[in-house]
């Protein structure tokens, strides 16, 4: 029973193979396939891609060797959690964000990254690599420590990324279809109400009310969506309208685009107005951290807000749940002058 909840809540709702040379034909069934689920059909212009699955990896004509690291970075991506205490100090995998392990269209699928980065990231301020990139998963939504850059475990994620990604061209032109969480339209009023409610009636089966989560036999099955076991105050999920883009395309788990606009919103600012780890730029007062971040994050967050109900001050505090460090050494600056 716990592996079926396991392979359930780490595949997602979604498995389609490539097998490895996508044509016309398997295309427009992916396409088929995703809109039959309710997401919108590309526009003319957007580029679609079937990521290879693992089942693609045996048939792939790559060296033994490469296959043993992408098997060891699937692994590790579908089961983080191997990494608790040393690399992850909460119940979260990469797959818990990242669903249909990091496949999923609409759900932020991991491969465009291997193929778009190097880039400049607004949250940082600099150009970005895929393993800073990977390093940022692990600093704000593990609320851990990265892996060491050009580490055996850095290498294995990195390849499975890159794998993902295989017959795409570097850069691609064209905007990518099911990229990313995509929001939809935020709605005049947004209520803390109608989202505990809805996520009492949607959510809390799985998450639990207190949002914990459920772990079996120290297996993650379905991950914390606020307290010390979740993310910290820096991920990228903490903004409204990433997490209101996350339920919509996803959730309840095999029910995508269920929820209606309104009621995905309110989930998530019921969700994200429930304290969490400190965020690791944390400068020692809120505030001040409000006002350095504010204007490239958490203007789209509730940190260092008060929250209307009982004028609870969100964020103001210093715990960093089980880690037992505030920030890791690899948050810095890069540039080029």
């Amino acid at each position: 029973m716990m592996r079926k909840l396991l392979t359930v809540a780490m595949s997602g709702t979604f498995a389609f193979s490539a097998n490895l040379a996508a044509n016309e034909d398997t295309t427009q069934a992916y396409i088929d396939q995703l809109t039959s689920m309710g997401f919108p059909a590309p526009k003319e212009n957007q580029l679609v891609h079937i990521p290879p699955t693992m089942a693609d990896l045996e048939e792939a004509d790559i060296h033994p060797e490469l296959k043993k690291v992408i098997r060891k970075g699937y692994d590790l991506f579908t089961n983080t959690q191997q990494l608790r205490g040393e690399n992850v100090f909460n119940n979260m995998n990469c797959s818990s964000c990242h669903l249909g392990e990091g496949r999923m269209p609409f759900s932020a699928p991991i491969w465009p990254a291997a193929v778009t980065l190097p880039g400049y990231r607004g949250k940082n301020g600099h150009v970005n690599n895929l393993e800073e990139r990977i390093a940022g998963c692990f600093t704000y939504s593990m609320n851990g420590k990265p892996l060491e850059y050009g580490s055996d475990n850095m290498l294995a994620l990195s390849a499975y990324h890159q794998w993902l990604a295989t017959g795409v061209e570097m850069y691609p032109k064209q905007p990518i279809y099911g990229r990313g969480f995509p929001a939809p339209e935020r709605p005049a009023e947004l209520s803390y109400a109608n989202g505990e409610k809805l996520y009492e009636e949607n959510c809390a089966v799985c998450h639990q009310e207190d949002g914990s989560g459920l772990r079996v036999d120290g297996h993650t099955v379905f991950p914390a969506p606020w307290g010390d076991m979740s993310n910290n105050w820096g991920a990228g999920i903490v903004r409204l309208f990433t997490a209101a883009g996350f339920i919509k395309n996803n959730m309840p788990l095999g029910q995508p685009n269920s929820l209606s606009d309104q009621e995905a919103w309110d989930i998530a600012f019921y969700m994200d107005s429930q304290e969490r780890p400190q965020d690791p730029r944390y400068t020692g007062d809120v505030k001040e951290t409000l006002e350095q971040f504010g204007p490239t994050f958490h203007k789209h967050s509730m940190y260092g807000q008060v929250r209307e109900h009982d004028g609870k001050v969100l964020a103001d505090h210093d715990n960093t749940g089980e880690k037992p460090f505030l920030k890791p050494d690899t948050i810095r600056s890069r540039n080029f002058d």
